[in-house]
C-alpha cells in the first residue's frame, strides 16, 4: 500500500560535522571508527580508505588501499579491528587494521562467484555471512576459511542481518522478500518468509532487544515486523518520496534513521504505539454511497450510472469513490507522515492529536548509499553518490 507524498518542510537542519572528499567514484559504505575520529570507507573506485582527522580539522587517508576490484561492502569489527571487504568480483577479503589504524594485513580471501551485496562478521560465531547477486546466501568460518553452508535465495539479496541469540539471519531480496533462515554449525533450515513490499528489499535492520525487525525497500516504504512480541505483526512507515537505501537504529532512544535515494533522512520514534495499517477490501461498489465501480457492468445497467473509479481510505481500508474519499490526512501513528487518501467519515474522526509528528526529517544534500551511526558520540555518517561522506552531529536526533 504505497503513500500518496506531498512536500513536506523539513522540520529540523543537520549539525555537519565534516564532510571527507578524496573518492574519485561512488563510496558505497563507510563507518565511524569508535574511540577515534576516524572513518573507514570502501569505493567503487577500487579502494580501501582509513581516514583519520588531522590537527588541522580535516580527515586525510592514513590508509590508501588498492583492490583488485571495486569494493561493494564491508563490516568492520572494532574489537578485533577487523575489517572485511566484499569485491565485485565475488571475492571477500579480511584485513587485520593496526591499533594506530596506519596498517592493514591481508589475513584471509574467500572465493565467491559473482558481485558481492553484503557481508557480515559474527565475532560470537566467528561466522562470516555473505550474500551475491548469484542468489546466494553463504557462511563460513572465518577462523578456518571453510565454507560452512549456503542457501538459495529467491532474487539477488542486498540486505542481511544476525540474531547471535536464536542464531536466524535475515536476509532481504530484490524480490521484496525477507527470508528468515535459522543456522547450526554447518546446515541451515528455512524457518519462515515476510512478503510485504512492492519492490525489492534494500536494507535491513535488526532491533535485538525489542526483537522487531526493519525492512526498506524500492518501493519507497519501510515496513516494522514485530517478531518477538506481537509475531506476525507488520507496521508500515512512509516517509520517503524515492527508494530507501539505508536504514540504522539508536537503541538506547529507540529511534530508527532511514535515508534515500531523495537524499532526504528520516528519524522515527519507535517508542510510540503504532497501528497496523488495515488491508485494502474488494468490493464493486463503494462501500459508502454504493456507486459501483467501472467494472461492474450489472449494476451501472440496473441504476443507468456511469461507473466510478476505486479508490481506498488508508485509515479503515474500505473501497471508495472519489466523492466519498475526497478529503487527505497524515496518519503518523500508521506510518503515514505524508498526507493520504482517507474517506469523509475517517477524516472527521482523526483528532490533532493523532497528526501530530512522529517522524523528523532532514535534507542530507547529497544522494545517500549508506548511513552509520555511532551511538556513544551520537554522531551520523552518510555516504552518497556523489563521492562524499558526511559526518553529522547529535543534535540530528535530539
Amino acid at each position: 500500500m504505497a503513500a500518496e507524498p506531498q512536500p513536506k518542510a523539513l522540520t529540523r537542519k543537520p549539525l555537519l560535522l565534516n564532510k571527507v572528499e578524496g573518492s574519485q567514484d561512488v563510496v558505497n559504505m563507510a563507518a565511524i571508527v569508535p574511540k577515534e575520529d576516524g572513518v573507514i570507507s570502501v569505493s567503487e573506485d577500487r579502494t580501501v580508505r582509513v581516514w583519520l582527522k588531522r590537527d588541522s580539522g580535516q580527515y586525510w587517508p592514513s590508509i590508501y588501499h588498492a583492490m583488485p576490484s571495486p569494493c561493494s561492502c564491508m563490516s568492520f569489527n572494532p574489537e578485533t579491528r577487523r575489517l572485511s571487504i566484499g569485491l565485485d568480483n565475488g571475492t571477500i577479503s579480511e584485513f587485520i587494521l593496526s591499533e594506530d589504524y596506519n596498517k592493514m594485513t591481508l589475513v584471509k580471501s574467500y572465493q565467491g562467484k559473482n558481485y558481492i551485496m553484503m557481508v557480515l562478521f559474527v565475532l560470537e560465531m566467528e561466522w562470516l555471512l555473505s550474500t551475491g547477486q548469484d542468489k546466494h546466501f553463504t557462511w563460513h568460518c572465518s577462523e578456518s576459511g571453510q565454507r560452512l553452508g549456503g542457501y538459495r535465495t529467491s532474487a539477488g539479496a542486498c540486505g542481511l542481518q544476525f540474531d547471535v541469540e536464536t542464531r536466524h539471519v535475515f536476509v532481504g531480496d530484490h524480490s521484496g522478500q525477507v527470508t528468515i533462515l535459522k543456522l547450526e554449525q554447518e546446515s541451515c533450515s528455512l524457518v519462515t518468509t515476510f512478503k510485504g513490499h512492492t519492490g525489492g528489499v534494500t536494507a535491513l535492520c535488526w532491533d535485538p532487544i525489542q526483537r522487531v525487525l526493519f525492512s526498506g525497500s524500492s518501493d519507497h516504504s519501510i515496513i516494522m515486523w514485530d517478531i518477538g512480541g506481537r509475531k506476525g505483526t507488520a507496521i508500515e512507515l512512509q516517509g520517503h518520496n524515492d527508494k530507501v537505501q539505508s536504514l540504522s537504529y539508536a537503541h538506547h532512544t529507540r529511534q530508527l534513521i532511514s535515508c534515500g535515494a531523495d537524499g532526504g533522512i528520516v528519524v522515527w520514534n519507535m517508542d510510540v504505539e503504532r497501528q497496523e495499517t488495515p488491508e485494502w477490501l474488494d468490493s464493486d461498489s463503494c462501500q459508502k454511497c454504493d456507486q459501483p465501480f467501472f467494472w461492474n457492468f450489472k449494476q451501472m445497467w440496473d441504476s443507468k450510472k456511469i461507473g466510478l473509479r476505486q479508490h481506498h481510505c488508508r485509515k479503515c481500508g474500505k473501497a471508495v469513490c472519489g466523492k466519498c474519499s475526497s478529503k487527505r490526512s497524515s496518519i503518523p501513528l500508521m506510518g503515514f507522515e505524508f498526507e493520504v487518501r482517507v474517506c469523509d467519515s475517517c477524516h472527521e474522526s482523526i483528532t490533532d492529536e493523532e497528526r501530530a509528528p512522529t517522524a523528523t526529517f532532514h535534507d542530507s544534500k547529497h544522494n545517500i548509499v549508506h548511513v552509520h551511526f555511532d551511538a556513544t558520540r551520537g554522531w551520523l555518517l552518510t555516504s552518497g553518490t556523489d563521492k562524499v561522506i558526511k559526518v553529522g552531529k547529535r543534535r540530528l536526533l535530539s
